[in-house]
């Protein structure tokens, strides 16, 4: 019995050494390369790990009524960019350019009111993979878009009180959008000269300077509008320029009480004519005082006045200065008085032959200043910039 529980124990001690040493065998085997892990399942295998770059596009994806001055940008982080496009609605490329980094690409063309864009991008990572990128946005279709025309008009050569004129096809109300209009009209000048813009009414805004402008500057004006929010829903239509010269500086004096006409270039007399101005005792027909300027020029022109009792009347050589009715013209009818007694309406009446010699040195934008009369010019006649004190003017900013 007791021969027989040994040989028990032995064999079973037997069969656990040769179980452990199955696991000892079990754990030093290797696969010979010095890895861990096995090879044999896909359960096992490491995943591939994602691509480095990203590239990031302003608008974002599926934006709507993006405004049309929003730059379109596509960016890549960890990598560079290979490929860059923008279409529009008709599938045609939007200009623009990948920057010298390759970190970037922008537009350089401008927008579309209520249309569909489409950007298209690739990128190469530092690590030497490739991310596409594509999307598209909406911009805006504004309920009314705004049009504004400029004066002087390219290539043009205007007198020395010539101001710059904006004009709208609708009122422009609240300061705020007035403001934003200034903020986005630019004068550049080729001599250094102060002026300020001034809003004469809702549908127009004028840059005049403080004192006449230089002879013979050169000026550009750029009025980056479209786009340009005005408010309720309406947008600028457009943006508008203009390249333009000064001419010789040339100046008008009618002092009525002298029964001359005073021709100054470059401050010196010139010309002086004699001259019949707006009769002296009835206001309503003098010749205000005031600095307007040359509006416009015809060899002739008719006048009608009804209530004075003359209608289509036909002059010559007629020069206006003021939509409030005053020319500068020839009046041989009223040749007795002219250098001697006022009796026009309030034109200033000039014998023919000085009329025509007048007429051929006149240029639009000339200033004529008028003294000496019981009246003044009122401030609703349409070219007015010079009626304003230079104070009172700057006050006319938005943005003062």
């Amino acid at each position: 019995m007791r021969g027989t529980r040994v040989q028990v124990r032995f064999r079973v001690l037997g069969a656990l050494i040769a179980l452990l040493g199955v696991f000892v065998l079990a754990g030093c085997t290797g696969d010979g390369d010095g890895g861990g892990g096995g090879t044999s399942g896909s359960g096992d295998k490491t995943p591939d790990a994602p691509p480095k770059a990203k590239i990031l596009a302003e608008p974002l994806l599926d934006a709507k009524e993006v405004p049309v001055t929003a730059p379109v940008k596509l960016t890549v982080v960890e990598g560079t960019l290979t490929e860059a496009t923008l279409a529009n609605s008709e599938g045609k490329p939007v200009a623009g350019a990948i920057a010298p980094d390759k970190l970037s690409w922008t537009n350089t063309e401008v927008l579309g009111f209520g249309k569909t864009y489409t950007y298209t991008a690739k990128a190469t990572g530092t690590d030497n993979k490739t991310v596409e990128l594509r999307g598209s946005f909406t911009t805006m279709n504004p309920a009314k878009q705004i049009r504004a025309t400029l004066n002087p008009g390219d290539n043009a050569t205007v007198g020395v009180g010539m101001p710059v004129s904006v004009k709208f096809d609708t009122p422009v109300a609240s300061k705020a959008a007035k403001a934003a209009v200034e903020r986005a009209l630019l004068v550049q000048t080729s001599v250094p000269v102060e002026g300020s813009w001034g809003w004469l009414h809702d549908r127009q805004v004028d840059w005049r300077p403080k004192d006449y402008w230089p002879a013979n500057t050169k000026v550009t004006v750029n009025a980056k509008l479209y786009g340009l929010d005005y408010g309720n829903g309406a947008y600028g239509r457009a943006d508008v320029s203009t390249k333009f010269t000064i001419g010789r500086n040339q100046v008008v004096k009618l002092h009525t009480p002298s029964h001359q006409m005073v021709v100054q270039r470059g401050g010196a007399t010139v010309a002086t004519y004699p001259a019949s101005f707006g009769k002296d005792h009835d206001p309503n027909l003098n010749t205000p005082n005031g600095t307007m300027i040359v509006m416009a020029k015809a060899p002739t022109e008719r006048f009608d006045n009804a209530r004075y009792g003359y209608v289509n009347v036909w002059k010559k050589w007629a020069v206006r200065f003021s939509n409030h009715g005053e020319f500068i013209h020839e009046n041989e009818e009223n040749r007795g008085n002219i250098g001697k007694v006022n009796t026009s309406h309030g034109c200033a009446n000039l014998l023919e032959p000085d009329a025509k010699a007048y007429f051929d040195s006149a240029m639009v934008g000339d200033p004529v200043e008028v003294t000496g009369s019981q009246a003044t010019m009122p401030r609703s006649s349409d070219v007015n910039d010079w009626l304003f004190p230079w104070p009172q003017w700057q006050s006319m900013s938005a943005l003062r």
